[in-house]
């Protein structure tokens, strides 16, 4: 194995690592690196780097599809993305979408450097806002030989749109000003209270019974964890309200695309959006009948749904 790696006992299946970022922002990923039972470091293996939703972490749905996916003879990584969990990065919590997609890179790099890892057999997948990050780094990074999504967020259009798509672009515009203001009170050092919310932070926050599961999720014995707040500073407005992870996707996201989404999810329509920008010849759409967002972070069924499409679509591309 590669220096940067501890070599694995063959009865574990994953090692917590650290993963240099070479981006320019200084920070170093905290993540979690599983592989099959039978792992064979000898070998050569097809990876997968799996992304987490905003405000969430390793620990949560990012790391049990990554496990669930090793268990299926795939080196994966889940990780915390720049500045939350255990990651580093200063100001904590930021939730800056251009340095959310090249953390994606940055796991890219680092499996480029492992032995066992086939260069040109990486795929990348996501969950919520971390699949929307996911197709952006795919059509900045051709090395990501295949996408999958799963409750796909496109952070920008959901912030500006609303999480039905209901509103529009320019009614945004007092969240980008307000993203604006506390990128001034954090310069006049008052940044204390800068916090804005990624999910409902309380039950009666929820606007809809979609969403206080959200909540739930977050917040409760479900699967709260003491690094996932569930806010964000409230300047990372200023980079999200603009931004555009499916940006020239017309043209970039060429790899074999697959998007699965609840029938009953409220945020279908942005993977809706995705299939018909994306340039893949090869993309399809798993829709998971009477499942909405949340359901596929953890529910059982519906994850193992998700799983039985996502293995054969990377074994085929992979």
């Amino acid at each position: 194995m590669s220096e940067k790696t501890s070599t694995l006992e063959r009865t574990s299946t994953s090692e917590t690592i650290d993963i240099p970022t070479h981006n320019g922002y200084g920070t170093t990923l905290s993540a979690v690196l599983f592989v099959p039972s039978d792992f064979d470091e000898n070998t050569t293996y097809p990876a997968i780097v799996v992304s987490h939703r905003g405000g969430g972490v390793k620990e949560q749905t990012a790391g049990l599809y990554a496990s669930k996916l090793a268990a299926d003879g795939f080196v994966t990584i889940a990780y915390d993305a720049s500045f939350q969990g255990a990651s580093t990065g200063e100001p904590r919590q930021l939730e800056n979408p251009h340095i959310r997609t090249e953390d994606v890179s940055a796991v890219v790099d680092y499996l480029t450097t492992l032995p066992y890892v086939d260069d040109e057999r990486i795929g990348a997948m996501g969950i919520c806002a971390g699949a929307g990050y996911t197709a952006n780094a795919a059509i900045n990074d051709p090395r990501i030989a295949a996408v999958g999504t799963v409750s796909m967020v496109n952070i920008g259009q959901m912030f500006r749109n609303g999480w039905d798509g209901s509103i529009a672009d320019a009614d945004a515009a007092p969240v980008l000003d307000q993203g604006a203001s506390a990128r001034t009170t954090d310069a006049a050092g008052e940044a204390e209270g800068n916090r804005f919310p990624l999910a409902p932070m309380r039950r009666e926050d929820a606007p809809n019974a979609e969403l206080e599961e959200a909540w739930e999720y977050y917040h409760t014995p479900r699967c709260e964890h003491p690094n996932a707040p569930g806010w964000m500073t409230t300047r990372s407005l200023s980079q999200i309200i603009t931004y555009d992870a499916f940006h020239k996707a017309e043209a970039f996201l060429t790899q074999p695309l697959l998007l699965i989404a609840g029938s009953e999810a409220g945020s279908k329509w942005m993977s809706d959006d995705l299939y018909e920008r994306a340039a893949s010849d090869d993309k399809s759409f798993h829709v998971v009948e009477g499942a909405n967002h949340m359901s596929l972070y953890d529910g059982k069924e519906e994850v193992d749904e998700a799983v039985s499409v996502l293995v054969p679509f990377f074994r085929r591309n992979l």
